[in-house]
């Protein structure tokens, strides 16, 4: 048996004529590189599909974030809003007893009778307290109520007569006040202490 004086792997060898780059590479020589076809969508393709896709989630960020923005403005001004209408509404209410002040401060002395205006004055205090009242004031029940330090403020002590007495308000210095069950001012009371 004899052998090819050729080796057919060596790529150096001339290729014998009619044959291919393609047969010559199935034979085991490389083929050229230039005729190879790219990958679907091409080598440029994914990485401008991904530089696509990043701008637009940029662009949805950058809307999200200016929506919220106006949102977080929109939202501070309404609450600045609601607080200065809900002044207004409380002013509003007191002007009626501020006009009735108006007209005590305006009376002569000397041609009033005391008793008619202290009559006045309680009048005025009266309409004050349902106005206010009816914004969501109340006043602190204080007098001859057990002694609560969350809305009592003890200012002295005096000795109770009976142990059934003990802690109990004894009398009232300044009134307390809530305001929609907040507590805005504590009631300033004098407690009795049993000794016995």
């Amino acid at each position: 048996m004899t052998y090819p004086a050729e080796n057919p792997f060596d790529e150096t060898a001339p290729l014998e004529e009619g044959v291919t780059s393609e047969d010559s590479y199935a034979r085991g020589a490389p083929a050229d590189d230039t005729d190879t076809p790219e990958a679907p969508g091409g080598a440029r393709g994914p990485a401008s599909d991904t530089q696509r896709a990043l701008d637009e989630q940029r662009d949805k960020y950058l809307r999200l974030a200016a929506e919220y923005d106006n949102f977080r403005k929109r939202t501070q001004k309404e609450r600045a809003e609601s607080g200065s209408r809900a002044q207004a509404d409380l002013v509003k209410q007191l002007i009626d007893s501020l006009d009735d002040l108006s007209r005590f401060s305006a009376l002569d002395p000397a041609a009033t009778d005391p008793a008619a205006l202290v009559t006045g004055v309680d009048l005025v205090e009266k309409k004050l307290r349902k106005s206010l009242a009816a914004s969501g004031l109340e006043m602190v029940e204080a007098l001859d109520q057990p002694f609560d330090p969350t809305v009592h403020e003890a200012v002295a002590t005096e000795p109770a007569l009976s142990s059934e007495d003990d802690n109990m308000v004894a009398r009232v210095y300044q009134p307390g006040y809530r305001f929609n069950g907040q507590l805005l001012r504590p009631a300033r009371v004098v407690v009795k202490q049993w000794n016995g």
